[in-house]
């Protein structure tokens, strides 16, 4: 993990790469969990039976549960100290672009693209790529959009 001293330590690493995290496995646990929270029971996500006879020859995670384990992968990557809080401001564009089998493992890598100082904050626009072990294509980009209030 990469700590910023600081809000002028962290407009300094504007370009920097960060990462990677430690691999997390997705199980079907985790994705029947997400389905339930969700209401997003969709076979190829729940019903491996099913799933296995289809086109991705098992059952895969749902895409917004691979972008809703940024936060997780975020705090693994970087933290900025000196600060009041950080809010997620929103994302720019998200992109799934490989699915993610239950049963394999995910990572995160990140790169700050852009950092803005505001009255009394920082906004920065960080790339985050999910990666699945083995596979060339990431699972996801997501280019986010953090404010770090001083």
């Amino acid at each position: 993990m990469k700590v910023f001293s600081g809000l002028d330590e962290f407009v300094a690493a504007a370009g920097s790469e960060l990462g990677p995290t430690e691999w997390m496995e997705i199980t079907q646990d985790r994705v029947n969990l997400f389905a339930d929270a969700t209401d997003d029971h969709q076979w190829i996500h729940v019903d491996p039976d099913k799933a296995a006879a289809g086109p991705f020859g098992g059952t895969i995670a749902h895409g917004l549960l691979t972008l809703s384990l940024l936060p997780h992968f975020t705090h693994d990557l970087y933290r900025v100290d000196n600060i009041a809080m950080a809010i997620n401001y929103g994302y720019n564009k998200v992109r799934f672009i490989t699915p993610v089998k239950v049963g394999s493992s995910v990572r995160a890598r990140a790169r700050i693209d852009d950092v803005a100082k505001l009255d009394g904050a920082v906004q920065a626009t960080v790339t985050v790529t999910v990666e699945i072990d083995g596979v060339a294509k990431p699972a996801a980009v997501a280019e986010s959009i953090v404010r770090f209030i001083g």
